[in-house]
């Protein structure tokens, strides 16, 4: 029999789990074992193997991912602006995601915060603890977020969960690891990229077992509240899927009329197929080789430009993962009564930023993206879990705009090297 899909798995679990809660609410037991402990023992193993492979994945992904960019030969003039664009791409998706998160506030239902009807429960001590890192927060402990990005024990940092420290000294190390002599250099590539796919191979072992994890989230918070739960998680979808259709249409195109000189409509009439392709796959790097031939044929960018933006792009560049998360961490955040400062939520742009760049080729990215945020403002993991009752669809709309950002991207650069293209203002 042909296997079904994760994705399609997750649904049936979410089904059987809506289904399981609403008949066994929080006291039903079975040959004495309440239920309701069992789905939440499921769900917390499930997070706790989540949590136990972020460590070693992120730095792994990191260094190799980094020491490959740094030690490209193209990495000159191109590289420079590659990765400019595309910072700042994913940088306006961000700002686009937190402004609409706030406007709409998914993790407030009538007025309260919707961590009951979530079933997210945190001890009144911890929540006392995140909220004493918030208030008193000024603009001036901005300088407190760059002094937690170059931590004294980058080992203590990791063990702490301060993951801002961790990902700056990966990307410290990933850059001048190019800088040593090609024997040493190359045995240091060779170790991190065999810690990344060992890590890679654990994590891809871990969301085997995703539909079971969901189903003991899902189950749990559905035995407790119902169906109560389903209102702020649609707020929450509808809350991303507004603000990546900004950045996508909106965003976009305007640094495409602007800034490349290119007719928007016609850039994203050529690129329908790509896009549509993109959302059917959900893959990025599967939809490379049509994105490469549509830049180059359609378009008109060149193999040179379209054969270095595009597969970085596809590597580095996530502005629809960048806005999911940033949108997550903040619902979390409200769905805990948390109101975060100024400080806390450029924090999560900055997390969001270095995560998107940094994680973006590992499976199940914004999950440990995500997780990553989430610790650095100090709230716990619980709510992550059922960001999977919504991430499918999100997931084929988000790589829709990822690979939307990378051709526009490459159409962009093509232009500030003088190329013409097709698409090109009259």
């Amino acid at each position: 029999m042909k296997k079904i899909a994760l994705h399609w798995q997750i649904l049936i679990a979410i089904i059987l789990a809506v289904a399981a809660g609403l008949l066994s609410g929080k006291d039903t037991s079975v040959l004495g074992v309440s239920l309701y402990a069992s789905y939440a023992f499921v769900g917390a193993l499930f997070l706790n193997a989540l949590k136990m492979i972020i460590i070693p994945l992120i730095t792994s992904s990191i260094i190799s991912g980094i020491a490959g960019i740094g030690g490209s030969a193209n990495l000159g003039r191109l590289g420079g602006k590659t990765i400019l664009f595309y910072a700042c791409s994913s940088l306006l998706a961000i700002l686009i995601g937190l402004t609409t998160v706030n406007l709409i506030q998914p993790g407030i239902i009538d007025g309260e915060a919707a961590g009951k009807s979530l079933n997210l429960s945190v001890s009144e001590g911890q929540l006392d603890s995140v909220l004493a890192k918030v208030e008193g927060r000024g603009a001036s402990d901005i300088s407190d977020v760059f002094l937690r990005m170059v931590p004294t024990n980058v080992v203590a940092a990791a063990a702490e969960g301060q993951m801002l420290g961790l990902i700056f000294f990966c990307l410290l190390f990933g850059f001048f690891m190019t800088r040593i002599d090609d024997e040493r250099g190359q045995m240091l590539k060779t170790f991190w990229q065999g810690v990344f796919d060992v890590s890679m191979l654990i994590t891809m072992w871990v969301m085997r077992f995703a539909p079971i994890g969901v189903f003991g989230l899902v189950a749990k918070t559905v035995a407790a509240t119902g169906f109560s739960a389903f209102m702020p998680l649609l707020k929450f979808f509808f809350a991303v899927l507004i603000a990546l259709l900004v950045h996508a249409f909106i965003a976009l195109p305007l640094l495409l009329r602007f800034v490349g000189g290119i007719n928007p409509k016609r850039f994203l009439q050529a690129m329908s197929p790509v896009m549509l392709t993109a959302f059917s796959t959900a893959s990025s790097s599967a939809t490379l080789p049509l994105t490469l031939k549509t830049v180059e044929n359609e378009v008109g960018v060149s193999n040179d430009v379209g054969s270095f933006v595009l597969p970085l792009g596809a590597t580095i560049n996530m502005d629809g993962t960048a806005l999911y998360e940033c949108v997550a961490a903040m619902f979390i955040a409200q769905a805990y009564g948390l109101d975060l400062s100024i400080v806390q939520q450029f924090t999560i742009v900055l997390v969001a930023l270095l995560t998107s760049i940094g994680v973006a080729g590992i499976p199940a990215a914004s999950l440990v993206a995500i997780t990553v945020i989430l610790g650095v403002i100090g709230l716990p993991l619980e709510g992550l879990g059922l960001l999977l009752v919504t991430d499918r669809i999100l997931d084929m709309i988000r790589t829709a705009v990822n690979v939307f950002s990378d051709a526009s991207g490459a159409a962009i650069i093509a232009r500030t090297e003088g190329e013409p293209t097709n698409v090109a203002v009259a």
